[in-house]
């Protein structure tokens, strides 16, 4: 750039120096919330885990196997698409430990083999069932069953253009008073449900839903359905990212729970009570958050109509689900997660601040305005013009220091933290050679990727804008896995 072009450009940021320093101020201040926020839910978190498992250690979860009230649960999979590892998730599935369940699986009109792969594995046959329907779905093309596999349904459906339309028919189908929605990529441990259902059955009244802990696939032996050895995956993008699940799992919605303030449970593991997901109108069609959306409306159902309720995190029972391993499949994910946030935020603006809502309203869907709404923003921006103001003359070195801090040492801090507590807890790690391995992790994705993760959800913002739905290609490795 010509010396000329470059003196005039440093002239005109100088010029405006005093509006530039408040909106390096605002940038700075809005990642400075973010992370008090984190401090604040490391010790919740702490605290929650030791109540956990102090719970645990007082009355083995084992006897709810054999105990004659514990609660009958429908297991619902949601199918497009999942030729390459539907049959051995559906064995695992009916492997679980819990006495009493069934296990519906809704084929949405799939364009490879997934349907006729299930028909073959199980020897199913055209089968009818009453149901009611109370929520709304596309047309059922058919069921299937099998007298050999009396706990499980396949119904075959047109295409809804979304996930929420396939749960919606699996639940009017669904005998049981709670539901479990697992994705059909996803393997859940063998005692998973049996963990999970303790919180329905010490506050039946209040509980209205349950999410459990979700682990990165990636790296770990599977056979016929089962996790044989579970071993981090050597790959930058499945390291990364079971880092960031750590945090999001362990770290963050932990403490969302002890404070009551839950607002996502994941719809890779999550048990709801029938009724009350029927009462609100099953998960919202036409939405890429219908996990998200589903539990703010339950919220809002609850609190508008003045019932006492709960919801809950337990970190013990764990999904596992396989992990994007390119940056084409990763930031399809991470650009419709961020369309679903701005979706569910924008849908239930009314609770935005609102005293009827309580610290919900006030305390937690501020937060979400600040990490899913504002915050890719604002820190985007400040990744490009805080270098340029600072080369310009308009901060001075100590303000870049701070920037510097906030974005990129207390995320250090924060991932470190959670992973420490992650193995005084649960100690998930296989080895010292997995934990040093995350450790590393924990400080080099601070460095490049949580820059481009943020590009990414500035794309969802921009699409969200579009009003683009399309979920985007999520290639699946399937077999590879399946040693």
């Amino acid at each position: 750039m010509p010396e000329t072009s470059y003196s005039i450009i440093v002239h005109i940021l100088q010029e405006h120096s005093q509006s530039l320093v408040i909106l390096s101020w605002i940038i700075l201040i809005t990642g400075l919330i973010q992370n008090i926020v984190y401090a604040i839910q490391l010790p919740a978190a702490w605290f929650e885990l030791r109540q956990h498992s102090q719970a645990e250690d007082t009355e083995s979860f084992w006897q709810l196997l054999i105990s004659d009230v514990t609660i009958p649960i429908s297991i619902l999979v949601p199918a497009f698409n999942e030729e390459a590892t539907i049959v051995n998730n559906i064995r695992a599935l009916m492997s679980l430990k819990y006495p009493n369940f069934e296990l519906i699986v809704v084929n949405d009109e799939s364009k490879d083999a997934t349907l006729k792969k299930i028909i073959d594995a199980f020897a199913l046959r055209p089968v009818s069932r009453a149901h009611e329907l109370k929520i709304p779905h596309e047309p059922i093309k058919g069921l299937y069953g099998s007298p050999n596999y009396p706990r499980l349904l396949v119904v075959d459906k047109e295409n809804g253009k979304g996930k929420a339309d396939a749960i919606n028919a699996a639940i009017n189908f669904s005998r049981n008073p709670l539901f479990c929605v697992v994705d059909a990529d996803s393997l859940l441990e063998p005692e998973a449900l049996l963990r999970s259902v303790r919180p329905f059955m010490e506050d039946p009244q209040r509980m209205v839903a349950v999410g459990g802990t979700i682990r990165i696939l990636n790296g770990c032996t599977v056979l016929g359905g089962q996790i044989k050895k579970v071993v981090l995956s050597r790959r930058l993008l499945p390291l990364i990212q079971s880092m960031e699940y750590i945090r999001a799992f362990l770290m963050s919605r932990l403490a969302w729970s002890r404070w009551n303030m839950l607002t996502i449970i994941s719809g890779a593991f999550g048990i709801f009570r029938r009724d009350i997901v029927v009462k609100v109108g099953g998960f919202s069609r036409g939405t890429v958050g219908e996990d998200y959306d589903l539990v703010i409306k339950i919220h809002k159902y609850m609190h508008d109509r003045k019932i006492p309720y709960a919801m809950r995190y337990v970190p013990e029972p764990v999904c596992w689900t396989e992990a994007p391993e390119t940056l084409r499949t990763l930031s399809n994910q991470r650009k419709r997660w961020q369309r679903g946030a701005l979706e569910v935020f924008f849908k239930n603006m009314g609770m935005f601040l609102h005293p009827r809502y309580g610290k919900l309203g006030m305390v937690a869907f501020l937060n979400n305005f600040i990490v899913d709404v504002f915050g890719p923003i604002s820190e985007l921006i400040g990744y490009i013009l805080i270098p340029i103001f600072w080369a310009a003359g308009v901060l001075n070195v100590n303000f870049v220091f701070a920037y510097i801090s906030v974005f990129f040492l207390f995320g250090v801090f924060i991932s470190a933290c959670s992973l420490i507590l992650e193995e005084m807890e649960l100690r998930r790690c296989s080895g010292a050679g997995d934990l040093a391995l995350l450790g590393l992790v924990s400080i080099i994705e601070n460095f490049g990727y949580r820059q481009l993760s943020n590009v990414w959800r500035v794309m969802g913002w921009w699409q969200f804008i579009k009003r683009q739905k399309e979920w985007g290609e999520m290639t699946r490795i399937g077999p590879s896995l399946q040693k």
